[in-house]
């Protein structure tokens, strides 16, 4: 079997060695896998696996990590995401100059919406997943901005459209049905430094006043490859703390600010960020490497970070408003706190009317 031949399982039983041996070809020529062995079997939007490998001949990964489409979850992820975003970022081989897990194979199957994504067990690198319960030191904050500006910096302006292995790629629109949430909720749980500002929306305001008009301002400045989805929850710290980024569905092309507020305001503690997030953003543009005539100023860096709060404050009021649905409540509820208060922090409908 050819790696251009892999047909996408429809259980993690249907590995064969065969079909693992054909999966990691392109990394580990030679190698013969002899046994798959289920190790871990972690299933929620995604079905996720950890299989153990042994081989006949040659030699490759002890462990890999799978990664499928849920039947239960398509109809979401094709709202949302693009089911097939990931698999086709890793697919096209594009190098991508941030720390993230590496791709053996990524084989689609349209007809019957799903995809597998073999990748490297990152495990064996020694990376710590992160999760809001453990927010990041301020040292790790500044690995994870300054993966994002190099990756950001590679694709800026027309690079994002040239780059041919990215054709397929589709910008950042406003999505529906968040604005039938029952955010008022969570309003309650948030505690008593919630912002007034805050606890007065409802979902219908949030999204056609705040997150509509933010994510329209995506594509009509400087655009570049967005991850689209850099929450904490989607991020590992490797020893040395360097930062990566996993979980690549939300993959879009629009302004770098997305990614960057999404990061830092959920990241960090409110009270860190509310200490450094200047001299992070710094860092970021420092990190972009850009020429002088195309990369922002502080000024514009300040002004759209502000906006972008929009973004996280949307999408966490309305995840933690669904219970365990799509997120373990204490994360979700730490999140809309620290999206709630960067929301009064820095004035994001102010900055909403100065980009609009």
């Amino acid at each position: 079997m050819k790696r251009s031949e892999l047909t996408v399982p429809k259980d993690w039983g249907d590995v064969t060695p065969q079909w693992m041996t054909a999966a990691i070809s392109g990394r580990h020529p030679g190698a013969e896998v002899e046994k798959v062995t289920l190790r871990l079997r972690d299933d929620g939007t995604n079905r996720r696996a950890r299989l153990a490998l042994s081989y006949a001949r040659g030699s490759g990964p002890a462990t890999v990590f799978v990664k499928a489409a849920d039947p239960a979850h398509v109809a979401l992820h094709k709202l949302t995401s693009g089911l097939f975003h990931e698999p086709r970022l890793f697919g096209s081989e594009v190098s991508l100059p941030v720390d993230c897990p590496a791709v053996y194979a990524a084989p689609i199957d349209v007809s019957a919406d799903n995809f597998c994504l073999v990748m490297e067990d990152l495990a064996a690198r020694g990376a710590d997943m992160r999760d809001a319960t453990r927010p990041m030191t301020v040292e790790q904050a500044k690995a994870g901005v300054r993966g994002l500006g190099r990756l950001h910096g590679r694709f800026w302006g027309e690079r994002v459209l040239r780059e041919p292995g990215l054709d397929w790629l589709e910008p950042f629109q406003p999505w529906g049905a968040m604005d039938a949430a029952p955010i008022e909720r969570v309003f309650d749980r948030l505690g008593p430094d919630a912002p007034p500002t805050v606890t007065a929306l409802t979902a219908e305001t949030l999204v056609a006043d705040i997150w509509n008009p933010y994510i329209r301002t995506l594509t009509t400045s400087s655009q570049t490859l967005l991850h689209g989805d850099p929450h904490i929850g989607n991020t590992y710290v490797l020893p040395g703390d360097e930062v990566g980024f996993l979980d690549w569905q939300v993959v879009r092309r629009g302004n770098w600010s997305l990614d960057v507020g999404y990061f830092l305001q959920g990241a960090l503690t409110i009270r860190d960020r509310r200490l450094h997030e200047h001299a992070l953003l710094a860092e970021y543009r420092d990190a972009l490497s850009l020429p002088a005539d195309e990369l922002p100023d502080m000024d514009e860096i300040w002004l759209r970070y502000r906006a972008s709060v929009a973004h996280g404050l949307t999408l966490w009021l309305c995840t933690a408003s669904a219970g365990e649905l799509w997120q373990r409540p204490d994360i979700a509820l730490a999140l809309a706190q620290r999206y709630s208060a960067a929301y009064g922090d820095l004035d994001t409908p102010d900055a909403l009317e100065r980009i609009a």
